[in-house]
């Protein structure tokens, strides 16, 4: 089990957001780069990033900040947030992103998303209401279901499926564990869970199962509900 904390980044500044929401945002850090090297010191071996106002624009609007958290830290981080066409995957990677996510494109455009993981590493990111898909930055769900579009990525030769359940998300009211363990079963890629981890009880849930990978620790750690150092302790 791989554990991701993860910084939410918006104008600038670490936040986190409940059921993804723009106007929940709470501010944590207004250098995100020190949370990270905080995270590598306790023994992350990677960091999820979001650009929460790329997710919504269509393009990555915090780089600054991202290039600032490569600059500074030596931790493995994958990004995520309004990454749709080549030209800004490779960009990312240029700049020392390890792992890009993609997530709207991965519903319109799965074709590309194949294409991409055949030449760089790539997560798709699957994040859903209800069990359908929810795109453009959770603004709009989809009539797809989020086991279908697992499906469509099996033997694609994409690196990992992030799910998230958006009604749990930012809300530490317990990971959906079924979701993420039909969403592995659905598509035998590495799976990684998202979205209302509360403490040690989820991740031992998860590790149970023995068909998920990783889960993204966010709100968890900032409001105090999982000892993260801890876990790094007993799962490193």
């Amino acid at each position: 089990m791989t554990l991701y904390p993860a910084i939410d980044l918006k104008d600038g500044k670490a936040v986190r957001l409940t059921k993804g929401l723009m106007d929940s945002a709470k501010i944590y850090s207004d250098e995100p780069w020190m949370l990270v090297k905080k995270f590598e010191e306790m023994g992350a071996l990677w960091v999820h990033l979001v650009d929460l106002n790329g997710a919504f624009a269509g393009e990555p609007k915090n780089l600054e900040q991202i290039i600032k958290i490569r600059q500074n830290c030596s931790v493995k981080l994958e990004l995520g947030g309004g990454i749709r066409d080549e030209a800004t995957i490779k960009k990312m990677l240029e700049i020392g992103i390890d792992r890009v996510i993609l997530g709207s494109i991965a519903v319109k455009n799965p074709q590309f998303v194949k294409e991409m993981a055949a030449k760089y590493p790539i997560a798709v990111g699957i994040d859903a209401i209800d069990g359908f898909v929810a795109v453009e930055g959770w603004g709009e769900v989809s009539s797809m279901r989020a086991t279908d579009l697992a499906k469509e990525f099996a033997n694609a030769g994409v690196e990992a499926i992030i799910c998230t359940d958006v009604s749990k998300d930012g809300t530490l009211s317990g990971v959906n564990v079924e979701f993420t363990v039909d969403i592995a079963k659905a598509s035998g890629v590495s799976t990684i869970a998202s979205g209302g981890v509360r403490d040690e009880r989820d991740i031992q849930a998860l590790m149970a199962t023995k068909s998920v990978d990783g889960v993204i620790i966010g709100k968890a750690y900032y409001e105090g509900t999982l000892d993260l150092p801890k876990m790094f302790k007993l799962i490193n």
